[in-house]
């Protein structure tokens, strides 16, 4: 059955994105501390806020004055920005720490700049899942995987996204994961809405690579439910202190949260199995002293 579940090691992603606050040794830390928690991968993000924004977007000022490190929305995105150069230093800090190196990215050129890199994997963040000519250059100028999250997205553009993986170089059967998402921060357990990946998983589970969950929910319990649905792959904002200076912090996990979590995906893989005999070994001394009819 092409649809049937199979539960593979999970992979989890800690998405540091910009809760580095512009600070290139703070983003290092997170780096190191992503690592001593379990995680697989941790991500970052890339955008050009010029290229991104309008104009009147750039000069608006951020929604959320306490949280803005600019005068503007466009300035305090520039200052969170890191440059292709620090990138390559991240990656190669991740490489030095034997963490996967990953990076969201947001615009045309940021997708060049990151695939110039060559890391394994990119992201594609929901906010950017139909910018169908950056993505044309992941697709056609990057032989790596491709992780697209579904936020805010309708089922008829989640059928175009892999429909436009899988032409031209595209092979969404061997690149493509495509996450489970709600958009928010944070989000409350009644919008996470898990049972979405089921849909996901029947619709395209034989088209894709695999299946993932990006949450902003807080807690980890609602992760290992997604696990079970079927989402091989987690991703999880982090942050070292969720009181920090920033949107995301508050829809994060600290260190010992991801600690956590990375430790009850591995024991909830370990119990994803059926039994290969019909008592177990654990179980044949417990027959013979407590079975009615076997002592």
């Amino acid at each position: 059955m092409p649809n049937a579940l199979v539960y593979n090691k999970p992979m989890v992603m800690a998405e540091i994105g910009c809760n580095h606050m512009g600070n290139f040794e703070i983003a290092k830390e997170l780096l190191s501390l992503a690592k001593r928690s379990g995680c697989d991968y941790a991500k970052f993000q890339k955008r050009h806020p010029k290229e991104v924004l309008s104009r009147e977007q750039y000069d608006a000022p951020h929604p959320v004055p306490h949280n803005s490190y600019g005068k503007t929305y466009g300035e305090h995105r520039e200052y969170l920005e890191f440059t292709v150069e620090q990138h390559r230093e991240l990656k190669a800090f991740c490489d030095s720490i034997q963490l996967g190196y990953s990076c969201s990215v947001w615009d045309v050129t940021s997708a060049r700049e990151i695939v110039s890199l060559n890391p394994r994997l990119i992201k594609v963040g929901s906010p950017s899942n139909l910018h169908w000519e950056m993505m044309r250059i992941l697709r056609d100028e990057y032989v790596g995987d491709v992780h697209i999250s579904t936020g805010m997205t309708t089922k008829a553009e989640i059928d175009r996204i892999v429909e436009f993986w899988e032409t031209d170089s595209g092979r969404a059967k061997e690149r493509l994961v495509l996450y489970n998402c709600t958009s928010g921060y944070p989000v409350p357990p009644e919008d996470v809405c898990l049972l979405e990946l089921r849909e996901l998983h029947e619709k395209y589970s034989h088209r894709v690579q695999t299946i993932g969950f990006s949450g902003h929910h807080n807690g980890i319990a609602i992760d290992i439910a997604a696990y079970t649905l079927g989402a091989t792959w987690n991703e999880r904002h982090f942050t070292k202190d969720r009181t920090w200076k920033g949107t995301d912090h508050a829809a994060s996990l600290e260190p010992g949260g991801m600690a956590k979590l990375c430790r009850d995906l591995a024991v909830t893989w370990k119990c994803m199995r059926l039994k290969e005999t019909e008592i177990l070994p654990i179980e044949s001394e417990q027959r013979k002293k407590l079975k009615w009819g076997c002592y």
